[in-house]
């Protein structure tokens, strides 16, 4: 069928069968080309999809540890908002304290004064005589018995002397 085309163009066989080689290695050409492109195609598209599946874990990653991270963020808010209200606190008190102290302090000088009023108008105090008009810093609590006028237990002995 092609002889008698490339006779009627004037052609010889040779031309005839080297123009079908030609085509057929066109197409066969054409046929591996396409069949690469669409294997590159295909592996882009598993990679893309592996991709695309370890960014998936990824972000589960990074939202697991966005929420401890969110979680520690908020304690730790807690935990100033705490810590402030405590500090609020223990200035309050302080100030309490101070004032306190102060009331305390102005009351022991107005007692102090008093007792030194009473001692400069006592005229039982004398020489060798405490504030309480005893004397030698003794108390005498009952007959052979003396103690100092602190009171404490531990310091309170009997008199061996007279018996």
């Amino acid at each position: 069928m092609a002889a008698p085309i490339a006779k009627e163009f004037g052609m010889d066989t040779n031309v005839v069968v080297i123009i079908v080689a030609v085509v057929v290695a066109l197409i066969v050409l054409g046929a591996v080309v396409f069949m690469a492109r669409k294997n590159r195609n295909r592996r882009r598209a598993e990679e893309a999809d592996r991709i695309r599946q370890e960014v998936h874990e990824d972000s589960k990653r990074v939202e697991r540890q966005a929420t401890l991270v969110e979680e520690a963020e908020a304690k730790a808010r807690a935990a100033q908002a705490e810590a402030e209200a405590k500090a609020a606190e223990a200035a309050r008190l302080a100030d309490t304290a101070s004032t306190r102290r102060e009331a305390l302090s102005h009351s022991q000088e107005h007692i102090d004064a008093r007792r030194e009023h009473a001692d400069k108008i006592d005229p039982r105090k004398g020489a060798g005589r405490d504030d309480n008009g005893q004397k030698d810093g003794l108390n005498v609590d009952e007959p052979g018995r003396h103690t100092l006028r602190d009171g404490r237990a531990d310091t309170m002995r009997p008199d061996v002397r007279t018996q």
